[in-house]
């Protein structure tokens, strides 16, 4: 269970910032200014701490779009789109 995210909370791993849009149930690229709560103040740098009320910490599995550093190269993703159109 996720509890109660501190605007200043950062990952023990990797020392990112915890409270920001990226990590929020609300954050949607594919929305308007990127998020679903219509009420939010617009956030210029997703990927930084604000101070959003509305924050809510997601607690479902990341989408590749929410990742700040893509996991796979160009090279990677090239290669699994061939093998699974058998080029």
């Amino acid at each position: 269970m996720i509890g109660k995210i501190a605007r200043t909370d950062e990952c023990p791993h990797c020392h990112q910032d915890l409270h920001c849009c990226r990590n929020c149930r609300f954050f949607d690229p594919g929305k308007s200014r990127q998020c679903r709560e219509t009420q939010a103040d617009y956030v210029k740098e997703k990927d930084r701490a604000n101070f959003c009320d509305y924050f809510s910490p997601n607690r479902d599995v990341p989408l590749d779009t929410r990742s700040i550093r893509p996991s796979s190269k160009p090279d990677d993703v090239r290669s699994a789109f061939d093998k699974l159109f058998k080029k």
